[in-house]
């Protein structure tokens, strides 16, 4: 009988690969694409993530996917498939949303933008991109719509900071001052016509996600010019660390991680985005007995009292050191200079300044239960 040949799982590239490589940042395999971890040249995650706090940072996030559901009855079926309310959506509105399963699980969370009058844009993520495609083409065959995987046809920069809008204006015809948060637009780009621009990102900060032809000249050109026009704010090229970092200072859920095909909405702490009032959708009854049963778990902000750093997946512990949950999320955060992290644990332990114990290795240490998000963008006067 012939030996069965392994097979090597195919890590992607994005358009942007060879300019990462040109510009010496280090590479990691991240879902399946090798993407830019940090650039050493700027001075790696820490630099990276105080510059998009203070000024601005520009991020390859092409790994990402796309899909696009138009025609008459599109609106149906993303209402449908996702938790949030898309007929709130004016045309060139987004909303933070989510795809579940019929248990009130997460698929995914999403990025739905209303592009026009019967077309929606659903911006995934990258380690989900094809059980999602097949999850909303599967769910949606009774509406009138087409659903398209754009999943490789866009390079997608996320431009993020509070100098991103002064950045980004200098490289387009679009009036950002119009554009308000979580508000979508379309205009020339670096010379692109009909560029589409997103006011939206993951870092807890202001900024914008633009999306151009998944082209390798064209992207590096787009890159290059970001980068050019924005050495009088201080950019600098941020990896996949910074991305992290930032969006845990935030409280951004990571797929994977603070949620999963095993936690519900409830637990993960996001029912402001979950419209029960809205006509039904996958999920729904799921979690209204999930709501009249109450959860036995809860996300919670943890900040350490004592050295050491809360890594994904460290067992946390009650005072008396009896194991009752787990680190979703945990890092040394460089702008507010404290190790924090996420975590599941029953609710009786989620009020604040409850003191807790994270197993790092052999020792227990003292945690203490914080307000979330650690990080929030400064209210501007």
């Amino acid at each position: 009988m012939p030996a069965v040949q392994a097979t090597t799982p195919i890590i992607r590239k994005t358009a942007l690969y060879n300019t990462h490589r040109q510009m010496g940042a280090k590479m990691v395999e991240f879902n399946g694409w090798e993407m830019p971890v940090e650039y050493p040249s700027v001075g790696g995650i820490i630099a990276e993530h105080n510059a998009v706090r203070t000024s601005v940072g520009i991020f390859d996030v092409s790994h990402m996917g796309d899909i696009r559901l138009a025609g008459p009855e599109a609106l149906a079926a993303v209402q449908h498939i996702s938790m949030n309310d898309a007929s709130r959506l004016a045309v060139g509105q987004a909303q933070y949303s989510a795809l579940l399963y019929p248990q009130g699980t997460f698929v995914d969370d999403v990025i739905v933008h209303r592009l026009g009058q019967d077309e929606y844009l659903l911006v995934i993520n990258a380690g989900t991109r094809e059980k999602d495609f097949s999850w909303v083409r599967d769910h949606t065959r009774d509406f009138d719509c087409e659903v398209e995987n754009f999943s490789d046809d866009f390079t997608q920069i996320a431009i993020q900071g509070p100098k991103g809008v002064d950045l980004l204006q200098k490289l387009t015809d679009a009036d950002l001052s119009a554009v308000k948060f979580y508000r979508v637009t379309r205009g020339r780009v670096c010379g692109l016509k009909n560029t589409l621009i997103a006011r939206t990102g993951y870092t807890g900060e202001d900024g914008f996600e633009i999306y151009i032809p998944a082209d390798e000249n064209t992207s590096a050109m787009v890159w290059n010019q970001v980068l050019q026009a924005g050495r009088e704010f201080g950019v600098v090229p941020c990896g996949l660390g910074a991305r992290n970092t930032l969006r845990l200072e935030a409280k951004l859920a990571l797929y994977g991680h603070e949620i999963s095909d095993t936690i519900n909405v409830w637990e993960a702490g996001l029912d402001r985005f979950c419209k029960m009032e809205k006509p039904d959708f996958i999920g729904r009854h799921a979690l209204e007995k999930a709501k009249s049963t109450g959860v036995g778990r809860t996300l919670v902000g943890l900040e350490m009292i004592e050295r050491g750093i809360a890594r994904d997946g460290y067992k946390v512990l009650d005072e008396e050191g009896a194991e009752i949950g787990y680190v979703t999320s945990g890092s040394y955060a460089p702008f507010l200079k404290k190790n924090i992290a996420l975590a599941y644990v029953p609710p009786q332990f989620a009020n604040d300044r409850t003191i807790l114990k994270v197993q790092i290795r052999s020792q227990a240490v003292k945690a203490q239960v914080v307000p979330t998000p650690f990080y929030n963008r400064p209210k501007k006067v």
